[in-house]
């Protein structure tokens, strides 16, 4: 794990070892794969010392020599603080996980909205004195439940994202279906794209971009005719387990807006875990989300056991 502390707006890192071949310019550009407008940004405006003094970025880092950043000074926060009873399963200063509830958008959908995530996140972090605001990383659909990522500052949310995109950001959920699968475990690899007859579904469509979803029946409920699943996504679109699934032939319970029964009150999906390196330390961070508002299924499962 690299030695790192927060000294006031500063955020200061001792170089390890395997830095030792690259400099500044490519600690920003190769390790952390910070966009180019962030990197000028940090260069400009002298956000970057170096054992306390102006560094030549050209120039290969040295073992032990004190990098220091300026991550936490003071931002314009575009989301309306507001305190939602949410409460974080991981925080740091550099980012935090909440465990999200039913009935909640992770983040406005319009200027101004209230009742969302992003608006609990940014609360929490002012009743704390932080003065940077929340960037969600990932999300969740209104009435899924479960572990939500957000950065607390630019460039923590820059390197958050490429991890995202290149999939070193591991989700994994547990669903429940209507019907019984019969096959132990699969990967359900169908591109999905907008569903043109509704403003809000999503379908299985050979135009669609990209999805994959692996699957591992957990316990199969043969009263209620329903099966109890593991997932993890390959990609993240909008939707992509609940489509998957009943384009499978197995909607989720509760799915009405997938072809669900009426089982459960909403679709049956809690995001259950996170891992996921830590950007700046490479400590490995592992999150369990507990349930919220469960389906009595899950009283059969241990989350910190996923």
């Amino acid at each position: 794990m690299i030695q790192s502390t927060k000294k006031g707006d500063w955020f200061e890192l001792l170089i390890p070892e395997e830095w030792q071949t690259h400099t500044l310019e490519t600690l920003f550009k190769e390790i952390w794969q910070a966009p180019k407008k962030l990197v000028h940004n940090f260069r400009m405006e002298k956000k970057v010392f170096i054992n306390g003094k102006n560094p030549d970025w050209t120039l290969p880092l040295t073992k032990g020599e004190r990098v220091q950043l300026k991550l936490f000074s003071e931002e314009e926060i575009n989301v309306v603080p507001e305190y939602q009873n949410v409460d974080p399963i991981y925080e740091d200063d550099h980012l935090i996980v909440f465990n999200k509830p039913a009935g909640m958008d992770t983040h406005p959908n319009v200027p101004g909205q209230t009742g969302t995530l992003a608006n609990a996140a940014a609360f929490h972090m002012q009743s704390n004195g932080e003065v940077t605001g929340p960037r969600h990383v990932h999300r969740l659909d209104r009435d899924t439940t479960g572990a939500v990522l957000f950065a607390k500052n630019a460039l923590t949310g820059a390197i958050l994202d490429k991890m995202l995109e290149e999939r070193a950001i591991k989700r994994t959920y547990l669903a429940i279906t209507d019907g019984m699968i019969r096959q132990k475990k699969g990967t359900i690899n169908k591109p999905i794209g907008r569903d043109r007859h509704h403003a809000t579904r999503r379908r299985v469509s050979e135009t669609g971009q990209p999805a994959i979803t692996h699957f591992k029946v957990l316990e199969r409920i043969r009263e209620d005719n329903l099966t109890l699943v593991q997932c993890s996504l390959d990609t993240g679109r909008t939707h992509q387990i609940r489509v998957h699934f009943s384009d499978f032939g197995h909607p989720l319970a509760g799915d009405s807006l997938y072809g669900g029964s009426d089982a459960f009150h909403r679709q049956a999906l809690h995001a259950v875990k996170l891992e996921f390196t830590h950007p700046f330390t490479q400590e490995k961070i592992i999150c369990h989300a507990p349930f919220i508002d469960h389906p009595p299924i899950f009283l059969n499962i241990d989350p910190y056991e996923i």
